[in-house]
């Protein structure tokens, strides 16, 4: 195996808690069945506005309408305005994360952000983050989002590292695929002290006391 020279995070989900919680919640909180907003998600397709969300062609301002226009045609009502504000709401980062990531860094090797997002009044989620990474990549500012595979060659050519010495967490089985089929090693973040004993095993050194 190659030594791993850079770590890529996603950010919520993995350094953030994870927005499909939040949206999880509404749907419990407004009677809907489990997933079902995701589900109308993947069903718009690339055209549908929360892609253009997250490839910054639409602001959560302009975004709303034909979120909720993409939602009704698949039977789901939503009120996209709360439904952004629960997503904010839970945005806290995971302080094992950070320290994880201070401690690669550390190391010597590069770390990258990697992440879909948007933006809103202005900002966008992440702002508060970018002192802890070397490359920081997000959808709505390069116009790609994951799992399209440009946005995984992007990073890597930022970070001036080949794929192949790249170590990618995510959350989303999906976003994985693109990644280990350019060559770099993927870690599914499922529980967060699970995946970083998997990195640090794949380091070689302890990212957890």
């Amino acid at each position: 195996m190659r030594a791993i020279e850079a770590v890529v995070f996603d950010i919520g989900g993995v350094v953030q808690e994870s927005p499909l919680d939040a949206i999880a919640r509404y749907e419990r909180d407004h009677g809907l069945p489990p997933n079902t907003i995701n589900r109308a998600v993947v069903a718009a397709g690339e055209a549908s506005a929360w892609a253009r969300l997250e490839r910054g062609e639409l602001t959560v301002e302009s975004f709303l309408a034909p979120f909720e226009a993409d939602c009704r045609v698949h039977g789901v009502e939503v009120n996209g305005a709360r439904l952004m504000a629960a997503i904010a709401d839970a945005g806290r980062s995971r302080p094992r994360m950070l320290a994880a990531i201070r401690r690669i860094r550390e190391r010597g090797l590069r770390v990258a952000a990697l992440t879909n997002n948007w933006v809103a009044e202005g900002r966008r989620p992440a702002d508060g983050l970018r002192a802890h990474f070397d490359v920081f990549v997000e959808s709505a500012v390069v116009g790609l989002r994951k799992p399209d595979p440009r946005i995984y060659e992007l990073v890597c050519r930022e970070l001036g590292v080949a794929p192949s010495r790249v170590a990618f967490l995510d959350d989303i089985g999906r976003n994985l695929k693109p990644a280990r089929e350019l060559g770099m090693t993927t870690i599914k973040v499922e529980d967060p002290d699970q995946a970083l004993r998997e990195l640090s095993a794949l380091l070689g050194f302890e990212l957890i006391d």
